[in-house]
């Protein structure tokens, strides 16, 4: 009987198994051994070892793309996942209203990002028709955010906040939901303020929360692509290029699919060096 059931198992389990290995594993296996051959996507592809990584490694737009990457990633660390905390703690106060706020905090989460870039392209951005340009028509001279290096990654990053934090704030507001209330009215009747409560009490309580969504953040990071392409395309003056941009232009540009896929190989080392750290500190977490 057991036996039976082990197999049955393994028979509800056969058809996820197949899907992750024909959508995950396969396409995986297959970058990983274009990244080491020269190939235009079309002909046959030929092995030349690490010469793809060894010329991306001689491309300074590479080291500006990590950079930038970098960048984004500090940016998403603690401006969107601040304002996520703050407005879910707010929610817990609010029980009636709740729901409603959560569908209008997610509102520019689930629009198309297309909507979205033509939104800010058009409506706040624009120098011609935009709040941009009617500040420099009425109040100061201001040049659009988009055409200054000096601020372009940040303005694409502000379009990414404003798309993300709500889904941020449902995620940390149902975590917030489980704290103990004995725990919370204890921290009340020895006099704890709010900012008490919450860091000593509903923090610790959706710490394992918190730092799985550093961690998704940081892999969503080095892999975010729709709103800077669809906004400058990595400009201006490769201000916004990252990871992404720079592989999508050896793939679909100049097709050499090879470093392409070595640029992607790139993009997963800094998804697994999270991915490690995540594992580790909740290893230590368990431990103690």
């Amino acid at each position: 009987m057991a036996l039976r059931r082990d197999r049955a198992h393994y028979l509800f389990l056969a058809p996820a198994l197949v899907i992750s290995l024909s959508i995950v594993l396969v396409p995986a296996l297959l970058t990983f051994g274009a990244a080491f051959t020269l190939w235009d996507g079309v002909s046959a592809p030929h092995f030349t070892g690490l010469s793809n990584f060894s010329a991306i490694a001689a491309d300074p737009v590479l080291w500006i793309a990590i950079g930038n990457n970098i960048q984004w990633t500090l940016i998403f660390l603690t401006i969107p996942m601040a304002i996520a905390l703050v407005a879910a703690s707010v929610l817990l106060g609010r029980s009636r209203s709740a729901a409603v706020f959560q569908v209008i905090f997610l509102l520019p989460y689930v629009l198309s990002p297309v909507a979205n870039a033509v939104i800010w392209q058009n409506i706040i951005f624009s120098p011609v028709s935009g709040v941009v340009s009617f500040i420099s028509r009425t109040l100061i001279p201001l040049q659009s955010p988009l055409a200054n290096p000096d601020t372009a990654l940040y303005a694409v990053a502000a379009v990414d906040i404003w798309h993300f934090w709500g889904y941020l704030t449902v995620i940390f507001f149902a975590a917030m939901r489980q704290t103990p209330t004995d725990q919370l009215e204890a921290a009340f009747l020895e006099g704890a303020n709010g900012w008490q409560v919450f860091r000593f009490v509903t923090l610790p309580n959706i710490m394992p929360t918190l730092g799985l969504m550093l961690v998704l953040v940081t892999i969503f990071s080095f892999l975010t692509f729709d709103y800077v392409y669809l906004i400058t395309q990595g400009g201006p003056a490769r201000a916004t290029e990252i990871l992404s941009t720079y592989a999508y232009k050896f793939a679909f540009t100049s097709f050499q699919v090879g470093k392409a896929a070595a640029v992607a190989l790139i993009m997963s080392f800094f998804g697994l060096l999270a991915s490690i750290a995540y594992v580790a500190l909740s290893r230590s977490s368990i431990e103690r």
